[in-house]
């Protein structure tokens, strides 16, 4: 979460204008860098015909930056030590009158002379003689309550200056009120009479006294007598631990003074904290946009001197919180200081979660959990507002009017079709015939999206048991539930293993921040040439693709590319030139490693034998190269980037600086549990007969960050749980087209559509089919739908091509980017803003850019692909030839 986020969720909402602003000295941080590459705001004074910086002169040297933003930091120092010497002071004050207001009550003893009246008298009484002060929480509760329910609260005593609460009250000698045990508000105007002569003084109350008011009291006294004589102990009897009303009364107004004064210094505590880290968090924000050295220095010398921040101030502190937790454990818990100390914390723990403002407790849910509101939708960091869909037309129902929206009349349509291809015979086979229908049902719903995908594939099994389409053996439709099981079983395959352990490596290098660093690392290396730093950040987008997924990866691109954008002249092609190119290396990433997408996985799936990574990576990593630089070719052809907007010159780009902080020791955990992962993916053919497949190798990351506490269980339900699900219902839909003789039926039709065509144009043709597929709809459905077909028509020519077909489908899955819609990269990219909330990005950049760039990444898998793929099928059928004449031999 950043900062900013965090300090609004844990700041006391009333002190929220004494914090640091740390907001406000971030926009100045931001201004100081337009200022430093010349492009500072300026105001323009008409009448004296001048312009002048509105950050004022501040020269290019760190020297003259630093002594700008020094007072900035200065005024925010003294509001924070102002406001906290005042509220310590406040603290000491109520701390020490706790201490004197309970060492009273414990001369006073347990029988202070409290005495309740009936309620009846009460109501007798007139109320006008009680002069309460205007701001009286007591005056204000009881305006707003019923009689009844003020005569219940209302308890009989005498009046004493200066009460617990601090409250001002003028009471008549002859009543008093206290609050009721079970009022929450109010407990701290309670002003229950604690003095010794309070018993005198309500006996002495006159002859408007009724008799049978006199002996309710003795009555009432009495009783209190005798519980107290039966509560004795070995230990005196105190006001602590009397039975009496009065003293279990006093016992529970203290248990709340003293919970609200330690609530009220832990929340002074956290203020101090908060505001250091404020301090910390901006002045390293400054040094590195600013390339300055000020926070150590600044940190030391002047933060850290201040009252807040001295360890004299703490220590005071902590001490005043030790002495709270004292006091609770003398006035309630009978002197039990490990009880006192869970109390307080649980009631500090009920404060911070019930009086804090709703927004921020449902801000930090959705940052915790990835949701979004109805209007929008929250995704690894990437926000994509969805506008709500506009009615069709209203319908007029029995139950009212009915919105139709388009996704109804989709899935509408998918139903229809769904029945009729039920009762209609299209294929061979009752049960071939029923898959087909599920098919189709299936494809509209996907490719229309008339309800979630993951729903659609959910929906998958359901139909597959309920219409009876899985066979055995013997041709026979399978029973229910053993159908159930065989289902169920197929769609926890080795292949959903390895996406989950793929997710968690993700997770883990995102959490520990290893990707951002090392992107940086390689970022601070292309310079400040604009056609250099496109191919950088193509490059790297390309590459965290491969490991993070083409999810994440994107989205943390967009943020590192943000100093550029800052510091970019107005109206700069160079701006949505990176934003279009990441994207599009982000899609081309997605092809490049078998984890960085589902399609991917689904391929590998449907290949047999599985092919291995490092034959993955010998066509998918020459091919992604070659791809992502003739994408930037065509960038830098269509929008010139290096060309300044008003054409005097060549554009230079602010450099991206590399951090300097070193591995921490968890970063390094992770590294090499993240490249022994891969390293056994890699080998995993060679060592199958220990692991079994690659998805028990997946196993290995998941144990090892979570056992260690590099993840947490947060992070576990924050993984793409969607995608998991959409994989599982197109691998069940897989195994219901082969299982129900679907596929047969379809292969022998597609065996005579390509009979007497020769493998390369059934590629060309499977290509086109493929990027067209993709562009429109999701790539993982797309993968879904088309890798089964590229199955068969594989299998049905000479030599069985069938993996080569489903390589080169899963690899072009990953190549349809012509619209703002093809693939999440192009919706994030599609959703940046600028400063001023125009987008960078519209509808004609992904025509002109997206297409042709989806043509061009295709033609490089249909040829440098292709040969490279034929290149390793011959070497591995020739290495499994040699390894058979071996067998053979020995």
């Amino acid at each position: 979460m950043k900062f900013s986020s965090s300090l609004k969720f844990n700041a006391v909402a009333e002190w929220w204008d004494e914090y640091i602003a740390y907001e406000a000295l971030k926009k100045h941080v931001y201004q100081l860098e337009k200022h430093k590459v010349g492009l500072q705001e300026s105001f323009h004074d008409l009448e004296a015909n001048e312009r002048t910086s509105l950050i004022g002169a501040v020269g290019e040297d760190a020297a003259s930056t630093d002594a700008f933003f020094i007072p900035l930091l200065d005024r925010e120092l003294k509001k924070v030590c102002l406001f906290y010497e005042s509220e310590e002071q406040r603290l000491s004050d109520e701390v020490a009158a706790l201490q004197q207001e309970i060492e009273q009550l414990e001369q006073n003893g347990p029988y202070a002379g409290h005495q309740y009246v009936d309620d009846d008298e009460d109501a007798d009484e007139d109320e006008d003689d009680d002069d309460f002060d205007l701001h009286s929480p007591i005056l204000s509760r009881e305006r707003t309550q019923s009689p009844a329910r003020r005569r219940r609260h209302r308890s009989l005593s005498s009046a004493r200056p200066g009460g617990p609460s601090g409250t001002k009250l003028k009471l008549d000698a002859k009543r008093r009120y206290s609050v009721s045990s079970d009022e929450p508000d109010g407990v701290e105007a309670s002003t229950a009479s604690l003095e010794p002569n309070a018993d005198q003084a309500g006996a002495s109350r006159g002859p408007s006294r009724s008799p049978l008011v006199t002996a309710k009291s003795l009555a009432t006294r009495l009783k209190d007598s005798l519980i107290s004589t039966g509560s004795t102990s070995s230990q005196p009897e105190t006001v602590w631990n009397a039975r009496n009303n009065y003293a279990q009364d006093t016992q529970l107004l203290f248990k709340r003074k003293i919970t609200r004064t330690y609530v009220f210094a832990t929340s002074l505590k956290s203020y101090v904290e908060l505001n250091y880290a404020g301090f910390r968090k901006i002045l390293k924000k400054y040094d590195k946009v600013t390339d300055s050295n000020l926070q150590d220095r600044y940190l030391h010398d002047v933060v850290e001197q201040a009252t807040p921040f001295q360890q004299a101030s703490k220590d005071r502190l902590n001490s005043k919180i030790a002495q709270l937790i004292d006091l609770y454990a003398h006035c309630v818990t009978h002197s039990d200081l490990v009880e006192a100390r869970r109390q307080l914390k649980l009631h500090q723990r009920e404060h911070i979660a019930w009086e804090r403002d709703t927004v921020w407790r449902q801000m930090i849910s959705q940052a915790r959990r990835g949701g979004g509101d109805e209007g929008g939708m929250i995704a690894m960091g990437g926000s994509l507002i969805v506008e709500p869909e506009r009615g069709l037309l209203n319908v007029q129902t029995p139950v009212g009017r009915v919105k139709l929206t388009s996704k109804m009349l989709y899935a509408l349509v998918a139903l229809v079709v769904f029945l009729v291809l039920l009762n209609v015979q299209t294929i061979d086979g009752r049960e071939a015939n029923k898959c087909f229908a599920i098919l189709v049902f299936a494809t509209i719903l996907w490719a229309t999206e008339a309800i979630p995908l993951f729903v659609t594939s959910t929906l998958i099994p359901l139909l597959l048991v309920v219409l009876r389409v899985i066979r055995a053996d013997d041709g026979e439709p399978l029973a229910p539930p053993a159908a159930t099981k065989h289902v169920f079983s197929v769609m926890f395959s080795p292949t959903i293993m390895l996406l989950i352990g793929g997710f968690t490596i993700a997770s883990a290098l995102s959490k520990t921040a290893i990707d951002r660093v090392l992107i940086t690392k390689v970022l601070s290396l292309a310079g400040t040439k604009p056609s250099t730093v496109l191919l950088a950040f193509m490059g790297v987008a390309c590459f965290a693709s491969m490991w993070i997924s083409n999810v994440a990866a994107p989205t943390l691109c967009f943020t590192l590319i943000q100093p550029i954008l800052r510091t970019l002249p107005p109206k700069s092609s160079l701006a949505p030139c990176l934003i279009i190119g990441i994207a599009l290396a982000a899609n081309i990433g997605g092809q490049s490693s078998p984890i960085s997408s589902p399609q991917n996985l689904i391929a590998l799936a449907a290949m047999d034998p599985p092919l291995d990574w490092g034959s993955w990576f010998a066509v998918s990593l020459p091919v992604s190269a070659l791809s992502i630089v003739l994408i930037w070719l065509l960038l830098l052809a269509s929008y010139r980037p290096s060309r300044a907007p008003d054409g005097s010159g060549e554009l230079e780009v602010k450099p991206v600086r590399a951090p300097k902080e070193r591995f921490s020791p968890k970063q390094w955990w992770v590294s090499f549990v993240c490249l022994l992962t891969i390293a056994l993916w890699c080998v995993a053919h060679s060592i199958q007969d220990v692991v079994g497949d690659m998805g028990v190798i997946a196993i290995l990351p998941i144990v090892a960050f979570f056992s260690t506490g590099v993840l947490k269980k947060d992070d576990f339900e924050q993984f793409l749980w969607t995608v998991v699900f959409i994989a599982m219902g197109g691998i069940a839909l897989g195994n219901g087209v082969t299982n129900s003789g679907l596929l047969e039926v379809l292969g022998d039709g597609i065996r005579g559509a390509i009979s007497g065509l020769d493998l390369y144009p059934v590629v060309l043709l499977l290509s086109f089919i493929v990027l067209v597929i993709s562009t429109f709809i999701s790539h993982t459905i797309a993968s879904v739908l088309l890798v089964p077909i590229a199955k068969e028509v594989g299998a049905s020519m000479p030599g069985d091509r069938s993996n080569l077909l489903i390589f080169i489908t899963g690899l072009i899955c990953s190549t349809g980017m012509g619209m703002p819609v093809s693939g999440f990269p192009n919706q994030t990219a599609a959703t940046q803003e600028d400063e001023m909330g125009q987008l960078y990005l519209s509808n004609v950049d992904f025509l002109k850019n997206g297409v042709p760039a989806s043509v061009i990444a295709t033609v490089v898998v249909a040829t440098v692909g292709y040969l490279l793929m034929k290149a390793i099928g011959s070497l591995v059928r020739d290495l499994h030839a040699t390894e058979d004449m071996v067998a053979w031999t020995t």
